[in-house]
């Protein structure tokens, strides 16, 4: 039995699907190039086994080893963009949340300290029924 990271336990269902279809992609994107596993492994610098739990979808086969095979098929350049911060739209949604909150906060901060001035100066603002 291997020692697994608590990450890879942890990894949603999304996640380790994502990796195996990466993995299968890889293997395809080899076999389409006629190489064996030892041929692609010995290019990659890597074991044939270690080869084969990349091209299954192995979470704990290391990073580099998948960006080995992405630069094998000319992929590798892929990899800049999957967190660029313009894409990240999780951040980008919230950032716009805060901005429209802060602009309420404002709102009402100005609000209130024309009020404050209005009664400061014995004025009663506009639509005060109280008569």
């Amino acid at each position: 039995m291997t020692k697994t990271s608590k990450a890879i336990d942890q990894l949603p269902p999304s996640a380790t699907s994502a990796l195996e279809k990466l993995g299968a992609d890889l293997a395809v994107a080899r076999l389409r190039r006629h190489e064996s596993l030892r041929s692609w492994a010995g290019r990659m610098g890597v074991s044939v086994p270690t080869l084969a739990r990349m091209e299954s979808g192995d979470p704990a086969t290391s990073m580099g080893v998948y960006l080995s095979a992405l630069w094998l098929v000319g992929l590798d350049g892929a990899l800049a963009e999957l967190a660029k911060p313009d894409a990240d739209m999780s951040a980008h949604n919230r950032d716009v949340r805060k901005a429209v909150e802060l602009g309420r906060k404002r709102a009402q901060s100005s609000r209130n300290s024309r009020l404050a001035k209005l009664e400061k100066a014995g004025a009663r603002p506009h639509g005060d029924v109280n008569d």
